[in-house]
């Protein structure tokens, strides 16, 4: 199937399952234990019902949104995901590019395979820098410091990593870092000989923002061990909070309290998510999650839903139950993996399409005007 014909996110993951070898397709394509939160992520959206109104003027669509002051053409943009360039090279600055150019939000994740200081050349004015708060206090001020010097202003704290998640394909994958080429690897990279060489010329992944401590790394749960704390407290948050000047979003979020409690720290926002149901199995879809946050701090901080967009109409529904805002990471990694830059263009284009017909179809030119008046009394 030719990027062309491919008509929906679905469409671009059998593309890029197919062009892409097993190990390093399950890297971004799988979740925690049995999958369950990946699954429900999705299937709930499906369980939310909008009520289309009719007899309005929906020739003009605006999907326009104002963040921070800063206005968006569309409102989504790219979550952060860690070591990218494995599933299909150079991902992540195109990504970064695709994100400058529809302008739209691009996020860049701090176990990216590209150094923060590209991503931020690459997104410009596009860009937020994702941050896993590590063990080691030092390690965390010094991205801290090179974000600021990079000219990042939106700092998003991930807090859902206590203890690193348990990934069933990738143990059956046996990934490791670096990464160790076993017959079986060797088998797969033949079948696939575009990304095989693709890979080569652009060199061996790695978590570019930690070469340097990472270099006698030799399993993932020596990268995780600096990647994350499971120590990492509410005290610490505060003190990130005074520590970073710009705007603080913290990602991972999906209770009330936690919700309440970062508000009452003086954050800017959250980022209603499970890790694309990549950390914990036995969580709520965040689509569920979120109208109990909304309740508890609709108005007092920007609230942004992550994991499990694949549809334009799945940003409708974050938005009619109260989210601002909206983030997909898989959808648009999907696009690369099926054709690099043109595939990534896609991706955008097939949210974008589908959400600006959605909204004519739901009645409402303006996506800002969105709203719980939306939502299907039925349910």
């Amino acid at each position: 199937m030719g990027l062309d014909r491919a008509a929906s996110i679905d469409d671009l993951r059998l593309r890029a399952k197919k062009r892409i070898p097993r190990f390093a397709f399950d890297l971004v394509d799988g979740g925690a234990e049995n999958e369950r939160n990946l699954r429900r992520n999705c299937e709930a959206f499906e369980e939310v019902e909008l009520s289309p109104r009719y007899m309005v003027d929906v020739s003009e669509i605006n999907t326009q949104t104002i963040l921070f002051d800063q206005t968006f053409a569309a409102p989504f943009g790219m979550a952060p995901i860690g070591m990218l360039n494995a599933f299909w090279p150079d991902a992540d600055l195109t990504l970064a590019r695709l994100c400058k150019a529809q302008n739209i939000p691009y996020v860049a994740s701090s176990a990216a395979s590209t150094t923060l200081e590209d991503l931020a050349e690459a997104a410009e004015d596009n860009g937020w820098f994702q941050l896993y708060v590590s063990s080691n206090a030092d390690v965390t001020e010094g991205l801290i410091g090179r974000a600021e010097v990079a000219g990042y202003t939106k700092l998003v704290v991930t807090a859902d990593v206590p203890a690193a998640g348990k990934r069933d394909r990738d143990i059956r994958n046996q990934l490791s870092v670096p990464f160790r080429f076993t017959p079986e690897v060797v088998a797969q990279c033949m079948l696939n000989p575009r990304w095989a060489l693709t890979s080569l010329r652009h060199g061996t992944p790695n978590v570019a923002n930690y070469a340097d401590l990472l270099q006698s790394a030799t399993s993932y749960a020596d990268v995780q061990k600096t990647l994350i704390t499971p120590s990492f407290t509410w005290d610490d948050l505060k003190r990130l909070r005074a520590r970073w000047k710009g705007k603080l979003l913290v990602k991972g979020i999906l209770h009330p309290k936690d919700a309440e409690i970062c508000a009452d720290l003086g954050c800017d926002g959250i980022v209603v998510s499970n890790h694309g149901g990549r950390q914990v199995a036995f969580g709520p879809p965040t689509i569920k999650a979120l109208p109990a946050i909304v309740d508890a701090v609709a108005g007092r901080m920007l609230l942004i839903l992550d994991s499990g967009i694949r549809r334009g109409a799945d940003i409708l529904r974050a938005k009619a139950l109260g989210a601002d805002f909206s983030f997909a990471g898989r959808a648009f990694a999907f696009g690369v993996g099926a054709g690099g830059q043109p595939g990534a263009e896609r991706a955008f284009e097939i949210l974008q399409l589908e959400l600006i017909r959605a909204l004519g179809q739901l009645g409402a030119p303006n996506f800002e005007d969105v709203g719980p008046c939306h939502l299907s009394r039925v349910q």
